[in-house]
């Protein structure tokens, strides 16, 4: 009987184990309230066979923005301060640029100036600092500037500037049978580089900003592509749900953004049939990220902007407005360390 008995005790201690595991809170960055919840309910209606909103695996297809939604993006977007840095570099290279604007500006070293340069002014710096060069020298570039590179704020690299919450909305959605991709406005080459170390995300499932490449050979014969000036797709504002057309085929089932670039990302979503989850992050948290809109009285900013007009779409339609302050139990991995 002796042997019996331990068998009992060995399953009871694998069913309890399993039971605690089950329990577990797949979103514990996460204060329980209304956001939370409206997760937890949509992936309970989509995957629960018999459900008549039931989605076969193959459909679930969520989709995230990148800056301001997955990781900060304020007071400027990562992929900018990249191409700042790089306009010394590439000052060397064609000294004409000295003595013409936007980049006189960015090698003054005036960072008020700087944060003064308007986004045609910007266009022209990531023109001309992400092109000319072959796809794979970007790529190492831009992981040895990733490696190196801090936030001024934290003096942590860039990529542990995600959002935890965020993180757990990620694999809590692919545990549960969905693909999860990027749309960003953001440069897709520049994304890919770390988003499957970041993210846990593909380079094969980020959509981005997309430029040309022209198809040549080095003097050994071996191919390459080389980054041309040429704009294939603006991932941004209408250009999101055609990127997401032309690369995923599939309408998304759920969609996450923070700014009016996502707003029609998050129209296309909606208007697929059966549940759909949509959402927007408010940054109104200015001790431990930062605090703009303007919605809700919050300050303004060039940079990720949340209008009123968006928040009031947002309540109109049944969007979910996450507020980072309220939302939020903490920001990031690294809070507590």
């Amino acid at each position: 009987m002796k042997p019996i008995r331990s068998t009992f005790a060995v399953l009871a201690m694998i069913v309890a184990g399993h039971t605690t595991i089950q329990a577990q809170d797949p979103l514990p960055s996460w204060n329980d309230g209304k956001a939370k919840q409206s997760i937890v309910d949509f992936v309970a209606k989509v995957t629960k066979e018999g459900s008549p909103d039931f989605v076969p695996p193959e459909e679930r297809i969520a989709t995230f923005d990148q800056d301001g939604t997955l990781w900060v993006s304020h007071p400027m977007y990562s992929q900018v301060m990249y191409c700042l840095e790089r306009v010394p570099a590439l000052a060397e290279k064609k000294p004409e640029l000295k003595k013409v604007e936007p980049f006189k500006t960015v090698l003054s070293g005036n960072r008020e100036a700087i944060a003064k340069l308007p986004m045609k002014d910007l266009e022209k710096i990531l023109v001309a600092t992400l092109t000319g060069m072959s796809t794979d020298k970007f790529q190492a570039e831009v992981k040895q500037w990733l490696a190196d590179a801090k936030d001024p704020r934290w003096k942590k690299p860039y990529t542990e500037l995600t959002y935890q919450p965020m993180q757990e909305v990620l694999k809590y959605l692919r545990a549960n049978g969905f693909k999860t991709y990027i749309v960003t406005g953001g440069g897709q080459d520049f994304v890919r580089v770390y988003a499957e170390q970041t993210y846990g995300i593909p380079p094969e499932q980020v959509v981005g900003t997309m430029g040309g490449t022209k198809y040549g050979y080095d003097k050994d014969g071996k191919p390459f592509l080389t980054k041309e000036p040429k704009l294939l797709l603006n991932d941004n504002n209408a250009g999101k749900p055609e990127g997401i057309h032309l690369m995923i085929g599939r309408r998304p089932y759920a969609a996450f953004g923070n700014s009016p670039g996502d707003q029609q990302m998050l129209e296309y979503t909606k208007a697929g049939d059966g549940a759909r989850l949509c959402m927007l992050v408010l940054h109104d948290d200015a001790k431990r990220e930062y605090a703009y809109g303007p919605a809700q009285g919050l300050p303004d900013t060039k940079v990720g902007t949340f209008p009123q007009a968006l928040y009031d779409k947002a309540k109109k339609e049944g969007w979910t407005v996450i507020s980072m302050k309220d939302d939020w139990k903490r920001i990031f991995a690294f809070e507590n360390e």
